[in-house]
């Protein structure tokens, strides 16, 4: 397997994290940053949350990431800060557990967590990808969301019980985990900018399914499995691949691979390896109605070209509802900007 020297990466100066993010995550997340006086909402919510208890719980039970203590992770951090064009280098720690796993967390300062059993048996342009992934989090402020979807779901356990109250708690839970599966696929994206290794990131994807045995398994077949699992089975098999999705807060990694080799397909990583990418100095320009509309586009992409047998039949029941698909799109954008301006008459009385 041949990497890119350090040398030969390119960097992105100014780059917006629109640039990776995943549609739909965009979209949501246009929203949020349009919403004057948000953020200080939410960092107020985490002070009362008890952000920095985590923080707290991590210097004491972890071993922090610096030039002295695991110097290649810290020396990764550095060059995936430098590639992205990060203002601050946020802080991160190892966690002794097999599990294999990494994750960013915090509203107002977002730290990233590696566990030993990730280090185990990813290499290291694998850990790369790893760490820019979690970067690219950072970056978009996932972590504001995330942090609020964890203390939801304590909060499901407690007042699950009160039938209404339940149900309303449970959709809510159900779409920030729609978000959160899709702020995956945008880390994804943004690991495969710090690593410009398109095989590194598959393999990446390859680990996390069957584990270090990499030379057991052919890419090329890991990849098949992601259209066979699309197309295979019947309407019961299509009703079973929601279920099986509705709380998980990852897409499956067989699909995540398929996903990435996608974006990769279609052009747009090659765009932004020539400099063709949005900026962060335009990021105020942005707007939340437009992004919308362009998440529903993806989304009505997807349903239109889907060989799953539920979509297949679903579309086959009417053109209407594809039709349908698009006003929802336009009347999602419009909505967005209601709550916007309740959202700023709010802030203002």
């Amino acid at each position: 397997m041949t990497t890119a020297p350090d040398r030969t990466r390119i960097e992105f100066p100014d780059i917006s994290s629109r640039t990776w993010e995943h549609p739909s995550d965009r979209a949501a997340l246009v929203t949020l940053r349009t919403l004057k006086g948000f953020d200080t909402v939410l960092r107020t919510l985490s002070g009362l949350l008890r952000e920095r208890q985590h923080r707290l719980m991590y210097l004491a039970t972890a071993v922090r990431v610096d030039e002295r203590q695991f110097k290649d992770l810290d020396d990764l951090r550095s060059d995936c800060v430098r590639i992205l064009g990060a203002d601050e280098t946020p802080e991160m720690f190892v966690m002794q557990s097999p599990m294999v796993n990494a994750f960013t967390i915090g509203m107002d300062r977002p730290f990233i967590v590696v566990t030993t059993g990730l280090l185990d048996i990813m290499t290291y342009e694998e850990q790369r990808f790893v760490v820019g992934h979690e970067l690219g989090h950072a970056l978009s402020g996932h972590a504001v969301y995330r942090t609020v979807l964890m203390h939801l779901m304590r909060l499901a356990g407690t007042i699950g019980w009160i039938p209404v109250g339940g149900w309303a708690l449970r959709a809510i839970i159900a779409g920030l985990m729609e978000w959160q599966r899709k702020s995956e696929l945008s880390g994804d994206r943004a690991g495969l900018l710090c690593g410009q290794d398109v095989h590194t990131a598959i393999c990446v994807q390859l680990k996390l399914a069957g584990g270090a045995r990499i030379s057991e398994i052919d890419v090329d077949a890991f990849l098949a499995q992601a259209a066979e699992y699309e197309s295979s089975g019947d309407l019961r098999d299509g009703v079973l691949k929601l279920l099986n999705i509705e709380l998980m807060a990852h897409p499956f990694s067989v699909l995540r691979a398929a996903a990435l080799k996608k974006w990769v397909d279609s052009g747009e990583y090659a765009a932004v390896l020539r400099g063709d990418y949005p900026r962060r100095s335009t990021d105020h320009e942005a707007k939340a109605s437009d992004e919308f509309r362009n998440a529903a586009r993806s989304y009505k992409a997807n349903f239109d070209t889907s060989e799953d047998p539920l979509i297949k039949t679903i579309r086959d029941l009417g053109s209407g509802f594809t039709g349908a698909v698009d006003a929802v799109g336009n009347g999602i954008g419009d909505v967005a900007s209601d709550i916007k301006d309740r959202f700023d008459h709010w802030r203002k009385s």
